[in-house]
Order: C-alpha cells, then sequence, then structure tokens
C-alpha cells in the first residue's frame, strides 16, 4: 500500500483547510523569507518543489526573474494558481510534480527551494539527487525542515495511530545531523545552517547548500 505522501489524495482532499490554516510562527516565517531573500538574485530562475498551497513561492517571486513551484497535489496548486491571479504575480507558474521523479530540464536552475517537505518524501535521496541534477554548477539548494528526531518521543506512538485513521501522511523521522548528510551525499557543500524559530524549540533547521 502506498505510503499518504505518495499519494496525492491525502493532500487534495485536505488542500482547501490546509490553505485556511493560520501560520503558528509568524515572526520565524518572516525570518525565513528575509534570509533566504539574500540568495535571490533578480535574474535567478528558481523552483521550489512541495509548495503546498503558494503563499512562500507568492511571497518570493518578486525576488526572482521566475519561479517554477511544483506539488504532488492538483488541489493544491489549483488554489496557488488561484492566489497568483488574485495577487497579480505574473512570473510565477506552478505545476503538478513529484520530488523524487523530476521532469524538471538538467541544469536549468539558480536556486532550489524546499520548505516543510523533505520529512514528507520516502524516497528522499532521489529527490536531492533530482534537486541537485536540475540546479546550474554553484547553484544554491534553500530548505527549511522538521526533524522530527529532535521532537517529544511521543510523536513517534502518535503519528502511526494518526495514518491508520488517514490523518496524517507518511513523516520520515531524521535528526538535523542525518539530514544535513543527506544533503551533502546528494553532492552539496552546507554554506549555512541557522534556526529561526521565535517560539518554543525549533527543530526545523534553515539549511543553504551549494552545488559542488
Amino acid at each position: 500500500m502506498p505510503q499518504a505522501n505518495d499519494n496525492p489524495h491525502f493532500w487534495d482532499r485536505i488542500a482547501r483547510k490546509y490553505a485556511k490554516d493560520p501560520i503558528a510562527d509568524v515572526a520565524g516565517y518572516e525570518r525565513t523569507l528575509e534570509e533566504t531573500r539574500r540568495y535571490l538574485k533578480a535574474s535567478d530562475s528558481a523552483f521550489e518543489f512541495g509548495c503546498g498551497t503558494g503563499t512562500t513561492a507568492l511571497r518570493l517571486a518578486s525576488s526572482v526573474g521566475h519561479l517554477t513551484a511544483t506539488d504532488i497535489s492538483s488541489e493544491m496548486i489549483a488554489i496557488a494558481r488561484e492566489k497568483a491571479t488574485t495577487q497579480g504575480v505574473a512570473n510565477i507558474s506552478f505545476e503538478v510534480a513529484r520530488p523524487d521523479a523530476w521532469t524538471l530540464p538538467e541544469q536549468a536552475f539558480d536556486v532550489a527551494l524546499g520548505f516543510n517537505v523533505l520529512h514528507l518524501v520516502a524516497a528522499r535521496d532521489a529527490a536531492l539527487r533530482g534537486v541537485h541534477r536540475a540546479l546550474k554548477p554553484g547553484g544554491v539548494f534553500v530548505s527549511k525542515t522538521p526533524c522530527l528526531s529532535e521532537m517529544n518521543p511521543a510523536i513517534r506512538l502518535l503519528v502511526p495511530l494518526m495514518q491508520a485513521f488517514g490523518k496524517a501522511p507518511y513523516v520520515a523521522f531524521f535528526s538535523a545531523d542525518q539530514l544535513e548528510r543527506a544533503i551533502v551525499d546528494a553532492g552539496f557543500e552546507i554554506i549555512e545552517h541557522a534556526r529561526h524559530a521565535t517560539k518554543g524549540k525549533d527543530v526545523r533547521p534553515f539549511i543553504v547548500a551549494r552545488k559542488m
């Protein structure tokens, strides 16, 4: 049986509710946007995977020449396109795509973005290799990822229960160190590691890596 994250119907089903959920740590989110913009240029061609309903992509689009934003959920992408039309953002394209089965052209992008998504990808190593292939030499990969191994151990018991009732997707448990090793193994050099949360324990490292 495929994991929930391999089945876009899970995300299609929750997309409208997801779009209405408030950001839990607005200050931390704004800091992430600010720090990400330091790696973006007006001439850049960028792509984001796991873009959800496009909130972050739309916030960052004005900092690049063009942004291609992808998600496995066609319903999430539909909402993102609605937002782009409403907001009048013209330099962004939203597409349905899987992070572990890229159809993106090789060495076509200056920047890759992946926020709150790598823990949801079962074939994480394949996805990271795909990001590496899609970037130009010296291209930058900016990510922020919940490292669930750093959370309360009770989460390990709760998640399978929620999954059994269709209330949670597949999630991988790993630490920030393990995530960095996976990124390095995919052919990147880590150039920044930070934590941006302003509330509680921060288990979402902000990692910037350059294609070697």
